[in-house]
Formats: C-alpha cells, sequence, structure tokens
C-alpha cells in the first residue's frame, strides 16, 4: 500500500479486514489500531460509524464485533452467485441443445 494519506472509508474498510480473524469474539479498539496502524482515535470514529450503521456492535468485554448483517449481506451475495451459475448453465444446455438438432 503506498504511503498517501488514508481516508476514512479506506480506515472502515481496514478495520472490517481485521475484524475478519474474530468477527465473533470481537477484538479492542487497541488491537484493532495495532492492526490497522491506525491511532484509537481514528479506530473509534470509524467503529462509531460501523456501530451506527448496523455492521458492527459493542459486546460486554467492550471489544467490537460484527453483526449478524454481514453474514446476511454475504448468504445474499451467494444466492445470488448461485442463482447466476444456474441461468448460465440453462443457457449452455439450450445453446448444446440446439447444437445438436
Amino acid at each position: 500500500m503506498s504511503e498517501a494519506k488514508v481516508n476514512a472509508a479506506q480506515r472502515t474498510l481496514r478495520i472490517i479486514k481485521a475484524l475478519q480473524h474474530r468477527s465473533y469474539l470481537g477484538m479492542s479498539n487497541k488491537e484493532l489500531a495495532e492492526a490497522t496502524g491506525e491511532s484509537a482515535v481514528n479506530i473509534s470514529r470509524a467503529l462509531a460509524v460501523l456501530v451506527d450503521e448496523g455492521f458492527v456492535h459493542k459486546l460486554e468485554t467492550n471489544d467490537y464485533a460484527f453483526t449478524p448483517l454481514f453474514a446476511q449481506i454475504a448468504t445474499k451475495h451467494l444466492a445470488e452467485i448461485d442463482f447466476n451459475i444456474q441461468r448460465a448453465e440453462e443457457v449452455k444446455q439450450r445453446i448444446n441443445t440446439a447444437l445438436y438438432r
């Protein structure tokens, strides 16, 4: 990654990437700061956005973890992929059937 200044969106995405390794048990603000190379203050700002948008929640341990929203998004994404694979297979079968008539 370049040495250019990191913007808020990049910081937030880096937090998401770091949390994927402890998505259920969560990570502390300090752990996220260490994992991303960001200051604790910047991590707090980004976490506030993730909490407000429903992607992350604060656990009783004061660690932050994903909410079920990530699983819901991933599940819908996989369903869309499966649907499109199925459609492609159907088109492929129609083409093959037409070729052998």
